[in-house]
């Protein structure tokens, strides 16, 4: 791939994105509260126009920034599923602001600023690009979860979050650091070129480090401690957000450190992979068992489907990666629409959170039950939704790697994660119905459909996402 010192066409959506992000904090500094609606609005086109620039096929490829940052299949496949999260959170939060009587312009500012991190954090080639972008994504996540200062919850929120993601960002940089002492560079090539001639106890020791970083932004087994209070405290719009967009990127960047930096001791990485994997997925099969608030337990529910998507990362193949693609593309779609069904449960002006809450639902709204029923149906793996091709791909690339007793938990985890599931389900079709939900907002209804119908129609073309992501994941081979 053609190397460059700056080109601006490679670095066009982050290029276009920080200018369209200082330039409204600049009006909305002058303008003050007055400047909400409008900043909400034109950020809102501001992602369309970003999305639009990324997935432009005629627009170049290449490396930049002195190897800093790439533009590739990949790169442009993860950024476009980034955006796309970003882009839904923040059409959803504009009904949940308006109800709450947020007027604030901060709010969806500090969104772009965690997206165009998470574009530098998905496009990174050395360890300084990749804790640059996930800094800047990192420190706008920290004041979106305590956004609601006055609110006790959504404080503490952010608090452990801050606080848990320092520590993180620190073992992440300790790491990066014991690789370049014994490495002597920071880019992933020249590591990767190292790394396979003189194989040494310190590198591997910063590879720990910088794994366990990347762990915990994707709330993976043993970084997930922060999740459940997070996702629980945090209003839902900004949990929405915390679900989605972040983790493709941490996902992304995982998957090319791993490939790009490490291939010569993927023996290595792949049973701290594994290991990670299994541990993920039987903690979100039982620790959401028991929850009753909706919030926590979709907290526990994205604890396992990492662990399911560090399947395909754990089968260290091609095949491997074009399935965390596809497992990552499909959670995208499932997460965005059952958080718009969480979004629609209010009662009297007042978001309700509890599972209890949708007793009856088929009942009082039989067309948001549907809905719901085909997020829950899918998240739980039940053939031939989206779902279920989820997992299937990263239980065959797995197989094909030759790691049965990994794929064998997976199955067994899904089955028990089944269970939480099918509770919801029943819950909204056999138990008696409680108070009908307030009136449906347009833009929650309208992603929950949307979601509801990609995840049935998925098994009729199932190649239009399978063979883009397999190009995608040729870019790392």
């Amino acid at each position: 791939m053609h190397e460059t010192a700056l080109s601006l066409p490679v670095v066009l959506p982050e290029a276009v994105l920080a200018l369209g992000t200082l330039l409204l904090v600049l009006y909305g500094a002058l303008r003050g509260e007055r400047a909400f609606h409008l900043v909400t609005e034109v950020s809102v086109a501001l992602l369309g126009i970003v999305f639009l620039i990324v997935v432009w096929k005629s627009r170049p490829m290449g490396i930049t920034f002195y190897g800093s940052f790439a533009d590739d299949p990949f790169t442009r496949f993860m950024s476009g599923l980034a955006v796309i999260g970003s882009l839904v959170t923040l059409l959803l939060s504009l009904e949940f602001m308006r109800r709450e009587q947020i007027a604030g312009f901060e709010f969806p500012v500090l969104i772009l600023l965690a997206t165009l991190g998470m574009l530098m954090l998905i496009s990174a080639k050395d360890f300084i690009a990749l804790y640059l972008g996930l800094e800047l994504m990192s420190l706008a996540l920290y004041v979106i979860a305590a956004y609601r200062r006055h609110d006790l919850r959504a404080t503490e929120a952010g608090l452990k979050y801050f606080v848990l993601g320092a520590l993180s960002s620190g073992m992440l940089l300790y790491g990066a650091s014991l690789i370049y002492g014994y490495s002597g560079s920071v880019a992933f090539s020249d590591i990767a070129a190292a790394v396979h001639d003189h194989r040494s106890i310190g590198v591997l020791f910063g590879l720990v480090f910088v794994l366990a970083g990347l762990a915990f932004k994707i709330s993976a087994v043993p970084f997930h401690m922060w999740t459940p209070d997070v996702y629980e405290g945090a209003p839902t719009p900004v949990t929405t957000f915390f679900a989605s967009a972040p983790k493709i990127a941490a996902m992304a960047v995982l998957v090319r450190v791993a490939y790009s930096a490490f291939p010569g001791i993927a023996v290595d990485w792949r049973q701290i992979i594994a290991f990670v994997s299994i541990a993920s997925m039987g903690l979100g099969a039982f620790a959401a068992i028991g929850q009753k608030n909706i919030k926590r337990l979709m907290a526990y529910s994205s604890i396992g489907h990492m662990g399911f998507a560090l399947v395909g990362l754990a089968a260290g193949s091609v095949e491997g990666v074009q399935a965390v693609i596809v497992y990552m593309s499909i959670y995208v779609v499932m997460t965005l629409g059952t958080f718009a069904g969480i979004l629609m449960m209010q009662r009297d002006g007042k978001a309700v959170e509890s599972i209890d809450d949708l007793s009856g639902l088929a009942r009082t709204d039989p067309t948001m039950a549907f809905y719901l029923a085909a997020m829950m149906f899918s998240l739980a793996g039940v053939p031939p939704l989206a779902g279920f091709f989820a997992k299937f791909y990263v239980f065959a690339s797995a197989i094909q790697a030759g790691l049965y007793g990994l794929s064998i938990f997976g199955v067994l985890a899904s089955a028990v994660g089944a269970y939480y599931y099918l509770r919801i389900v029943k819950v909204m079709y056999i138990d008696d119905p409680a108070v009908a939900f307030d009136r449906r907002g347009v833009v929650a209804s309208g992603v929950l459909g949307l979601a509801a119908v990609l995840v049935i129609v998925f098994v009729f073309a199932p190649s239009l996402l399978t063979n883009a992501a397999m190009a995608a994941a040729q870019t790392l081979f």
